[in-house]
């Protein structure tokens, strides 16, 4: 499996791409580091990367009432990647549908 498992297509994260122009986020895996998230998002879309910005982000204590009783359980943890491009460079991610 890849260092980048998906992107984060947002309405958050669509804005923050139209307004700080090519800015992007993408789940990867947790041991990666910024050399490599760089790399494999220059190598898997062909643009320049110029900053990386990560966050690890825990998962969250969820419970849910049932009708056989309480469910409790977490969600999962992630690390999520910020990626600024070079000024032109653009990530379409809706070419392939």
């Amino acid at each position: 499996m890849g260092i980048i498992i998906k992107p984060i297509v947002t309405e958050k994260m669509t804005k923050m791409a139209e307004n700080k122009q090519g800015r992007y986020a993408f789940y990867v895996q947790s041991q990666a580091n910024k050399i490599e998230i760089k790399k494999a998002v220059e190598v898997l879309y062909n643009v320049t990367v110029l900053d990386v910005n990560t966050l690890n982000t825990k998962g969250k204590r969820k419970s849910r009432y049932t009708k056989s009783g309480i469910i409790s359980g977490t969600t999962p943890s992630y690390k999520k990647a910020i990626v600024t491009l070079k000024e032109g460079d653009t990530i379409d991610f809706y070419s392939n549908i």
